[in-house]
């Protein structure tokens, strides 16, 4: 399977407020854990309205929480 051109800060995020786990954050976005995983693993895509979830959860723009690699 190719490497998808979106990385993200999802984990170190997590990390960085109060070690939120990936339940807590699933929760809170609508989606279950799997697909969190999935997303911080790189090997799904969220949609544009999951990831603004994910940055409004953090209170950070989204550019600061996925980046997109240009090949």
């Amino acid at each position: 399977m190719p490497e998808l051109p979106i990385t993200n800060r999802i984990r170190e995020l997590r990390a960085a407020n109060d070690d939120m786990s990936q339940l807590t954050l699933a929760q809170r976005i609508g989606v279950t854990r799997q697909t969190v995983n999935a997303i911080e693993l790189g090997k799904y895509s969220p949609s544009l309205e999951v990831a603004f979830r994910i940055a409004t959860v953090f209170n950070l723009p989204l550019e600061e929480v996925f980046q997109y690699q240009k090949h």
